[in-house]
């Protein structure tokens, strides 16, 4: 078993000409796919439509292969979108496949292993609270298992799609009128969300883990979440990735944690760990290795950075989130000399305040 991807730069939010060409031409199956990846050139918010102009493109492209209706294509395959290509940022698909059989043994070296579940469904009033936390954990202890994972530092990214369900007025008074504020928004998701993968993966003591210290108390965090959240979602989408000895293949994945949004040097470990080195940016032959580059990034709320005032959060004319992006964005590519990297904001414990997770796939050496 091993794991193919295909990077697709793309013309728009709604192109998957790239796709549909390498599925026309056999190089690739419907179903062997199991997640798309993109970033689309949207503003990252609450009415960012071009996340679901991609996820209807890629539904009316897969459905007559997957022989199911393009709303059903969600059950099938997990479309994570980000929008906000500020600066450098080129849009693009990263197309994840499954391919080959089971090992009967393991492999002495360590490749690329990826596993995608859901969540049960959450009710309103379970959003930002230990019900997310624990279910998220649940799902991505399952998917090590599936993996054939006995150690979490096998795990390097655990990408996440989490859910905002529905709710109306009324719910919200009676969350208030029972104590119990209701947090059904997207911060509160990706809060509870990355601290469900800390819990699951041994990053925080599971005692500190509960409803008071979400979004409160940010020496609990992730080093390896990347969370985004989507309204009317009822359930959480899970991409976890992994090295394993039971997958074959040329593909590996390292992480790092960015203390803050201008740290090279936790970059630089990253892809030194993939034995991608250089006294500068990456040489072109590096580069070419280079299959996915994913980070979070946030404005530090604390408004400085290394003791340095910064005005992401008091500029009027310019969002925080396009601001910390594209900083991220940019120390990437240059670093690397790709521009298709996917810089998703913000942050809640995802990383210490003010930094984020990064993680690189690249082909082996």
């Amino acid at each position: 078993m091993r794991i193919e991807a295909h990077r697709f730069p793309t013309s728009g939010p709604s192109d998957v000409s790239g796709l549909s060409d390498l599925l026309e031409s056999g190089g690739l199956r419907a179903q062997d796919i199991l997640a798309v990846i993109g970033k689309t050139e949207g503003n990252g918010g609450v009415n960012d439509f071009t996340r679901e102009l991609a996820v209807r493109a890629l539904g009316d492209l897969l459905a007559p292969r997957l022989d199911c209706a393009p709303a059903e294509i969600e059950d099938r395959v997990v479309l994570s979108f980000s929008g906000g290509t500020e600066g450098v940022t080129c849009p693009h698909l990263l197309v994840l496949a499954r391919t080959g059989e089971p090992l009967t043994a393991p492999h002495p070296d360590k490749r690329l292993a990826v596993a995608t579940g859901y969540t049960r469904p959450f009710k309103p009033w379970e959003v930002g609270y230990r019900p997310m936390i624990e279910e998220t954990a649940r799902v991505v202890r399952e998917l090590m298992h599936e993996l054939h994972l006995d150690d979490p530092a096998d795990v390097h990214l655990v990408q996440i799609k989490g859910a905002i369900p529905n709710f109306d007025e009324t719910q919200r008074e009676s969350a208030d009128a029972e104590g119990r504020p209701l947090r059904c928004d997207m911060s509160w998701s990706r809060a509870a969300s990355a601290l469900g993968v800390a819990l699951a993966l041994d990053e925080a003591p599971a005692d500190r883990i509960g409803d008071r210290a979400v979004c409160r108390d940010w020496s609990l965090y992730s080093s390896r979440a990347s969370v985004s959240s989507k309204p009317g979602l009822g359930r959480s989408e899970i991409t976890l990735f992994a090295n394993s000895t039971w997958w074959d293949g040329d593909l590996v994945i390292e992480h790092g944690v960015m203390r803050d949004i201008v740290d090279i040097d936790a970059i630089r470990g990253v892809l030194a760990r993939l034995g991608l080195e250089a006294p500068g940016q990456l040489a072109p032959e590096q580069t070419e290795r280079l299959v996915g580059i994913f980070a979070k990034s946030d404005a530090d709320p604390r408004n400085a950075i290394r003791g340095r005032r910064h005005t992401m959060w008091t500029d009027a004319d310019i969002s925080d989130m396009r601001y910390s992006r594209c900083v991220v964005s940019a120390l990437l590519a240059g670093l690397t000399g790709e521009t298709a990297v996917y810089v998703s904001t913000r942050a809640e414990h995802h990383g210490p305040l003010g930094g984020g997770p990064v993680a690189i796939i690249a082909r082996a050496s």
